[in-house]
């Protein structure tokens, strides 16, 4: 009898460094996991371009996939994530103000120019009095939609202007000589705008989503200039920013494969800033 116990015991024992065994090799996997949320494009497009650079340093891709502009930052606060790809630097801002939050950039990626693009008129010559025009209605998009307006001759903002915040409303605007009427709509939804309204301006992901190309399609776009201010980045939680995996997605991310990836698919829509 005693040595069926002492058996069982040896077996129980066996049984447990095995499954302690297992744990750790399920951990050690789930460590070299990285989970990013991400706009389909062309967020999403550029991290699967980066897969198999990350796969050589021994870590999993995961490209969850969103379509708005809230969902992948409260995810990432919640935790659901490890990081996002969607958002240029104020728009970043913004979110930890407004909703006191700690992200912080991981990685400076690329810049989207902005685009106005024809709707119902055809140019911005052609544009008569009292014509609509849709914009963006988020803050720092807002802002930036309504400066490039200004750019194009069409409206007149008040001065001090800051473009890295969500300072230009319509409330903004002290000239408006043609009577544009702004009308503020969801950024995913411009695209479908186009139909209803004379203009829009656009945010780079979207106009390729639908097909549009800043370069090809616009009527008038941004100066370079703006790259510098509204860069795409990989955002994360403040305390995970010098972990190993935001600097192994950081490599694969600003790698020769990548920015090559970048450059041919885009060509020009999408500007490497690394």
């Amino acid at each position: 009898m005693k040595k069926k116990i002492a058996a069982l015991l040896a077996c129980t024992l066996c049984l447990s460094a095995l499954a302690a065994c297992g744990g750790n090799d399920a951990k050690g996997e789930e460590d070299k996991t990285i989970t990013v949320g991400a706009s389909p494009t062309p967020h999403a497009e550029i991290l699967n371009a980066a897969k198999d650079v990350l796969a050589e340093q021994g870590y999993t891709l995961v490209v969850k996939e969103f379509s708005d502009y809230v969902i992948p930052n409260t995810a990432l606060v919640d935790g659901e994530l490890d990081a996002n790809y969607f958002q240029h630097t104020p728009y970043l801002n913004t979110f930890n103000q407004e909703n006191g939050a700690d992200l912080a950039v991981a990685v400076e990626m690329h810049y989207e120019p902005f685009g106005v693009y024809p709707g119902k008129t055809a140019s911005l010559d052609e544009l008569k009095d009292g014509a609509t025009v849709a914009i963006p209605n988020d803050g720092s998009n807002e802002a930036r939609a309504l400066l490039l307006l200004q750019d194009a001759g069409l409206i007149k903002l008040k001065d001090g202007i800051d473009p890295t915040s969500k300072d230009a409303t319509v409330l903004s605007i002290v000239e408006n000589p043609k009577n544009l009427k702004i009308s503020e709509i969801a950024a995913e939804q411009l695209p479908r705008s186009l139909q209803d309204v004379d203009i829009a301006v656009i945010n780079g992901n979207y106009a390729l989503q639908a097909g549009l190309n800043a370069n090809d399609n616009a009527i008038a776009t941004e100066t370079p200039d703006y790259g510098k201010v509204y860069v795409n980045v990989v955002a994360c939680r403040s305390e995970d920013k010098d972990s190993d995996k935001m600097k192994a997605l950081a490599d694969a991310l600003h790698s020769d494969t990548v920015k090559k990836f970048i450059e041919d698919t885009y060509k020009g829509a999408v500007v490497p800033t690394f």
